[in-house]
């Protein structure tokens, strides 16, 4: 074994310690921190945030770098982890470690604003705050470089090489095809949902949310879920995933869509190769193959007649009162009702990349400069009704529905849209594949999905780019055609006269 690269190595999993231990921090502050451990809280992810990239940024690692990329004795993987290391060490020494610490502490002083504004109903408390991160990441996208536009800087964080040029053409390809859907089922009889609106009980809720993980073969001895203000997923290497849910006891779909949106990513971080933890090759891909995970699982999967014919007599038993006299097609039919709405997380796979692209113009135009962080709340209710024709009551159920701008991820909203365009194009190839995957689903046995996925996308993690990831898988590059036929062959058969 190359010495070099065996202290290249010690050297990453060091710093992934170090990481991961902050990550352990920002978990518990999301779920369980007491009120007045917060001001403590951020300090302390503070300083590890900044010691890691002090770590990272160290001369000697830079030389041990270049170093290990000129030699020949490395294996593919080694050379693709060096490889991808050196590229992030050249990103990293762009920023000097005192941003890094003073982007955190403004980061968790953004969170906790941003509770309060939520409970407040009042985007003004949130106001400054965020002011303060949007400043710091145009900062960020200047330190960075970039070319034609400074969001560009920052989407590449999410996804290598995605860019405002090619986001935009991707939705002026979408959109004509959703409205024509939408315009079509606007024609068609609505689907009466309100039986998913009754009071279904948390804790029958929440024995129900962690039994669909269960099936999903989500390992519960290498993690676990818990309760946030908003799901999210966290992992402190693949033997240690943290999902969480909310639970909303007027609304079913709240919880169950998010068991499974973050299953699905969970599964992926649990499946990604043990031995190559800290290292590039043990981290997903992008984000936009992250997504693609969790909209599988959640839509093309748990969306489907297939899946329900198994799960729904459970859930029936779960709540017998509410559903006992409701039939297995009402209830696929309105889990799949079209509907402009107002949060973005209970939108319906159509409207639902309305709900992104309301959000990628705006922070467009905050990093452009274009938007002022004042005016936020005025110019989101305005895209609303422009775009989905509904009038936004208040900020609680508008601009401060999302937890992503309080973390700083500007750059990240594309990626759900373009997740789930890969999720159809990988689904239309598992079906290709496995003719009887839909018939295995609606018999629970969902390890066939799992199995096409461990091959195909889990074990690879940074080796591929995204669409190099999905050729690979596919054999072709991403093609929103799949998820426009999937969408037309579904709901012209829910919404069929």
């Amino acid at each position: 074994m190359n010495n070099s690269y065996e202290l290249y190595k010690s050297f990453i999993q060091k710093i992934a310690d170090i990481k991961y231990a902050s990550a352990v921090l920002q978990w518990d502050q999301e779920t369980y921190l007491p009120l007045k451990g917060n001001d403590t809280r951020g300090r302390q992810i503070a300083t590890l945030s900044e010691l890691a990239h002090q770590q990272f940024t160290d001369e000697k690692l830079g030389a041990l770098l270049e170093e290990l990329s000129q030699q020949n004795d490395l294996g593919d993987s080694e050379k693709r982890n060096v490889q991808l290391s050196l590229e992030d060490y050249r990103k990293s020494k762009k920023l000097d470690s005192a941003f890094v610490r003073k982007m955190s502490e403004v980061v968790n002083k953004s969170f906790h604003a941003w509770i309060q504004a939520r409970k407040e109903n009042d985007f003004r408390v949130f106001e400054k705050p965020l002011h303060e991160v949007i400043e710091l990441k145009k900062q960020e996208a200047d330190m960075l470089g970039y070319e034609t536009h400074p969001y560009n800087a920052l989407m590449n964080d999410y996804d290598k090489g995605l860019t405002v040029t090619i986001t935009d053409k991707l939705f002026e390809d979408l959109r004509p095809g959703l409205m024509i859907l939408l315009d079509d089922i606007a024609n068609k009889e609505p689907i009466d949902n309100s039986f998913l609106h009754q009071h279904f009980d948390k804790d029958l809720q929440w024995k129900f949310g962690m039994e669909m993980l269960q099936n999903m073969h989500f390992d519960f001895e290498a993690g676990r879920q818990d309760i946030s203000e908003h799901p999210f997923t966290t992992n402190f290497s693949s033997r240690d995933v943290r999902v969480t849910t909310r639970i909303d006891e007027h609304d079913f779909g709240n919880m169950t869509w998010s068991c499974l949106h973050e299953g699905g990513h969970a599964l992926y971080e649990q499946g990604l190769p043990e031995d190559q933890y800290g290292l590039p090759l043990g981290e997903y891909c992008s984000l936009s193959i992250h997504e693609s995970q969790s909209r599988l699982w959640e839509n093309c999967i748990g969306r489907g007649l297939p899946f329900w014919k198994t799960y729904y007599p459970l859930l029936q038993s779960y709540f017998p009162k509410q559903l006992s006299h409701i039939s297995l097609e009402q209830f696929y039919k309105g889990i799949n009702q079209v509907k402009p709405s107002l949060i973005r997380t209970e939108a319906d796979e159509l409207t639902y990349h309305f709900h992104v692209m309301i959000r990628y113009e705006i922070e467009k135009q905050l990093i452009a400069g274009e938007l002022n962080t004042k005016d936020i709340p005025a110019y989101w209710n305005e895209m609303y009704k422009k775009y989905l024709g509904v009038t936004v009551p208040d900020d609680k159920q508008g601009c401060l529905q999302d937890v992503h701008w309080s973390h700083g991820s500007f750059g990240y909203f594309a990626t759900y849209s373009i997740g789930s365009l890969y999720a159809a194009q990988l689904f239309a190839s598992i079906s290709e594949k496995i003719p009887a995957v839909s018939h295995q689903i609606g018999l629970s046995e969902s390890s066939q999905v799992l199995t096409w996925l461990q091959q195909h996308i889990y074990p690879f993690g940074r080796y591929y780019d995204s669409e190099a990831l999905c050729k690979n898988a596919t054999g072709e590059t991403l093609n929103s055609r799949y998820f426009i036929e999937y969408a037309t062959r579904k709901f012209s058969d829910i919404y069929k006269s």
